[in-house]
């Protein structure tokens, strides 16, 4: 009886009204909604999406794809308007042939003295913006946006490549009401399809048929529908990539058979090994490590006075770092080729690193190229051709040890690639084609080491000096995110979030990448102390503490991503101040993790007219398993409300 009526509950709160999701047939109903009815922290929800893919047969140009979407969205709050900006990539080559969007519609419908109004989309809130060389934006704004409204929009993208569908993303960042999905194939394209992520819907089948001219053939229809389907936030940190934890199906091709109408038979990759060896085929790959001429002079002088491997390794890298400079195109192809890279002094992911390759073997090195996904492009579970867009180098020592490098990164060294390759495993090819996995997690830790001295005036002013040492991945961090950065910008940066004032700065080895940074900061703050009735209330680690818990959801169904294991230790001596004595200090503590995960030591002692504040935690892992999280998050709690606990002094 007790299911009955809880099934009964949850069917109240659906709306009772009926649906029409046919465009332009929005409801007075749907834009009187108040809130989402199984998620009232939604700020706005699709209240249906419909997909339709299909092949149309052009006469002079055979096959081209048409994808079909209608969506019907719902805006709760204010925080829902970025919904109401549409961004559609395309692919738009400055030279090739070209995807397009077109035959755009849409409405904003509001309530206006109790009656049902809408507002059309312009023109003019249209236009095209270019994002690189090789794909452009379609922005679209929805006019008239305002709490409660509903949009709706429909658009076609067309597109002559006809081996690519698109994946079907079944969840979004807002829940969906209602979703409709078809994808329509001819016979003569064959897909696999597999599901990825947490969340699926079932998958029916059907077929029609088609015809091209006097010829018939069979369409494959498969179509998908769902009803309440969750919403997928992204607004936790450490993820690499949401779309790996999406649930969506996607479509890979495996063979195009035109045999039946006179055409050719074609199979695609149904292996990993596949894959590497149809990449290395490729004139834009492999061929390109085979050319040596164009370097060949200006590398004998670059390795006079190398001697040793790692010697040879050092300098090849930064001759290639400091001759090429990354154009910020992640690719496993080459676009104008090593030659022009070299000679233009710019090149992508791949002209570098297979010309670093190149180098290495040149020098009689064990060096391969290692196909790599980034970690903004996903963890590539299936083979496809899709699933690496970026490449770096390796070199193999005859005792089984191994490096991996990047040029494209200037602060890079072996062993220490930029964080966007840190992504779970590469794919190793070798000069015959063959390949095979390669770890790209890191067992380097992201190290800060802090050691903090402090005494308070007269006046309860906190006086205060810091040293701080950066290294590894926290010393590549640092450098990228302020070595191109003017030194007052930084130190105005330090000063709004610590509520300071600095009074010197200084950083040394910012540019010797094989030396730790070395951060000084000399500073005062009146923020930093509290006095009540005669008593002084002070956090031990100042500015340093971690006041908040970065893991706020109740579940997580996706892993915590660090890039990297890293460790943070701080050392605080605090002089008690003249006519205060210690009245109360925070109890020591040591938590850890399951399975060596990390831990967290803390402690506060006086020692004569000091307090000695030594605070460690460590993360032994990169990735901390979903198994894990309600631990984490009780374990980061602890950590957090213990870090708030304050030095209290009182007068003598």
């Amino acid at each position: 009886m007790k299911k009955i009526t809880i099934v009964l509950l949850l069917l109240s709160q659906l709306p009772l009204f009926s649906q029409d999701y046919k465009f332009g047939k929005v409801s007075k109903e749907e834009v009187e909604e108040k809130v989402y009815p199984l998620d009232s922290t939604a700020d706005a929800a699709y209240l249906f999406r419909k997909r339709r893919t299909y092949y149309e047969y052009l006469t002079n140009s055979g096959f081209q794809m048409t994808t079909e979407i209608h969506e019907r969205i719902k805006i709760y709050t204010k925080e829902g308007f970025n919904m109401a900006t549409k961004s559609i990539a395309y692919y738009d080559p400055e030279n090739g042939e070209e995807q397009s969007v077109n035959s755009i519609k849409g409405y904003t419908y509001s309530i206006i003295n109790n009656k049902l109004e809408k507002e059309k989309l312009s023109k003019q809130s249209i236009f095209k913006e270019n994002k690189n060389k090789y794909y452009s934006i379609k922005k679209i704004t929805m006019p008239n946006v305002k709490e409660g409204c509903v949009l709706e929009i429909k658009y076609k993208l067309t597109s002559p490549y006809t081996s690519s569908i698109n994946d079907l993303q079944f969840q979004f960042g807002v829940p969906v009401k209602n979703l409709d999905y078809q994808i329509e194939i001819p016979e003569f394209y064959v897909f696999n399809k597999r599901s990825t992520g947490y969340y699926t819907l079932p998958m029916k089948q059907e077929s029609k048929i088609g015809s091209v001219g006097e010829t018939n053939y069979r369409i494959d229809v498969f179509k998908f529908n769902g009803n309440n389907v969750p919403a997928l936030k992204d607004n936790e940190p450490y993820i690499s990539s949401i779309d790996n934890y999406r649930g969506s199906m996607k479509f890979e091709l495996t063979q195009r058979d035109f045999l039946s109408i006179g055409g050719d038979l074609t199979t695609y990759s149904n292996t990993w090994e596949d894959v590497s060896k149809q990449i290395f085929k490729a004139p834009s790959f492999g061929a390109e490590l085979n050319k040596t001429s164009y370097y060949k002079d200006e590398l004998e002088s670059v390795l006079v006075n190398a001697s040793s491997e790692s010697h040879k390794i050092m300098a090849i890298l930064s001759f290639v770092k400091d001759k090429v400079k990354w154009n910020g195109y992640n690719n496993i192809y080459t676009d104008k080729g090593v030659r022009k890279a070299f000679k233009e002094r710019v090149g992508n992911a791949a002209e570098i690193n297979l010309m670093l390759t190149s180098m290495l073997r040149y020098v009689g090195l064990e060096a391969n190229p290692v196909l790599v996904s980034t970690r903004s492009n996903g963890t590539p579970i299936f083979p496809t051709l899709e699933g690496f867009n970026y490449v770096i180098s390796m070199v193999e020592f005859g005792d089984g040890s191994y490096v991996l490098l990047d040029a494209t990164e200037p602060f890079s060294l072996p062993n220490t690639l930029p964080e966007r390759a840190l992504n779970w495993n590469g794919r190793k090819v070798t000069k015959e084609g063959n390949s095979s996995w390669v770890s790209l997690s890191s067992t380097k830790y992201a190290e800060e080491d802090n050691n903090l001295m402090v005494k308070i005036s007269e006046d309860l002013i906190i006086e205060g000096l810091l040293r701080t040492k950066f290294k590894d991945y926290s010393a590549l961090s640092y450098r990228e995110n302020n070595n191109h950065i003017k030194e007052e910008n930084i130190i105005t940066k330090l000063e709004e979030n610590y509520n300071l004032e600095i009074e010197d700065f200084r950083v040394s080895n910012s540019l010797d990448i094989s030396k730790p940074i070395l951060r000084t900061l000399k500073f005062s703050s009146e923020d930093l102390i509290e006095e009540i009735n005669d008593k002084l209330y002070i956090e031990p680690l100042l500015f340093l503490a971690s006041n908040t818990n970065p893991f706020k959801l109740e579940d997580r169904k996706f892993p915590v991503d660090f890039a990297t294991p890293w460790k943070d230790n701080n050392n605080m001596s605090l002089a008690v101040p003249e006519g205060y004595q210690v009245e109360k200090l925070p109890e020591p503590i040591a938590i850890g993790l399951p399975d060596n995960l990390g831990f967290f030591k803390y402690k506060v002692t006086q020692m004569g007219a000091k307090i000695q504040v030594i605070s460690s935690l460590q993360f032994n892992n990169a990735i901390i398993a979903p198994k894990y999280y309600a631990g984490l998050k009780e374990f980061y709690n602890k950590l957090v409300n213990k870090q708030s606990e304050k030095i209290v002094f009182s007068k003598k």
